[in-house]
């Protein structure tokens, strides 16, 4: 599974996207502009992004050189344009785009466009990093404000879920497995935190409401635990 930004401002384009990447297994934000593709890239980098070339705010080629020059363009960007000339692709292209899709996009050039991106860059993150001699790893996570402290420790991932709660993560799994898990844990920790207010959570998590109710039926959350008793 991966994390997959979708920036078009056509609602229809972005609720299609959701549901056929959605029903891949993938993770799925939505953007509508611009400013909304900059926050989400500022949240958390995504694993590959769909972006529109004709908005209303900001173009997609224009964002796209916006990200290269601050050096944030470290993940795969497919361009997607239903007016778009080959002389615009081709420069989308030089910027540092990995595709371009031509709209109305069919489902068979959608998802090879995604699965070359992703494994484009899992061969990336996989040059770059540097593997253990173990194979193991362990970590003690540990939130301290806006920053988030690593110590090391191993095989299992202890994440601090309330004020005295903390659970417990078998990283011996597959990354799917381990990564829904973990996402679980998160928004039953934000739905205790804000007594079951999905509109407060959804604000909190940075998702649509629509989008945070389809989230939480997939990983199976029970939303009535997030509500706290009143006396």
């Amino acid at each position: 599974m991966a994390n997959i930004l979708v920036v078009d401002d056509e609602l229809g384009i972005r609720d299609l996207l959701f549901e056929i990447l959605n029903d891949e297994g993938h993770n799925v934000e939505l953007a509508e502009n611009a400013a909304e593709a900059r926050a989400a890239r500022q949240r958390a980098r995504p694993d590959l992004v769909l972006l529109d070339i004709w908005m209303p705010d900001t173009d997609g080629v224009t964002l796209l050189k916006e990200w290269s020059a601050a050096g944030l363009l470290s993940m795969p960007v497919v361009m997607m344009s239903g007016h778009a000339t080959i002389d615009t692709a081709v420069d989308a292209t030089r910027i540092g785009a990995f595709a371009f899709l031509e709209k109305p996009i069919t489902l068979q050039k959608l998802l090879k466009a995604v699965e070359q991106g992703l494994a484009r860059e899992s061969a990336r993150r996989a040059a770059a990093s540097v593997v253990p001699p173990a194979n193991s790893f362990s970590a003690v996570v540990t939130t301290v404000g806006d920053s988030t402290l690593v110590p090391s420790a191993p095989q299992a991932v202890a994440v601090e879920t309330g004020p005295q709660s903390t659970q417990s993560f078998d990283l011996d799994r597959p990354l799917r497995d381990a990564r829904d898990g973990f996402e679980k844990a998160y928004f039953e920790f934000h739905l205790a935190m804000e007594n079951g207010s999905m509109t407060r959570v959804a604000e909190k998590t940075g998702l649509e409401r629509t989008h945070l109710y389809r989230k939480l039926k997939q990983l199976g959350v029970d939303l009535s635990r997030g509500r706290r008793s009143t006396v």
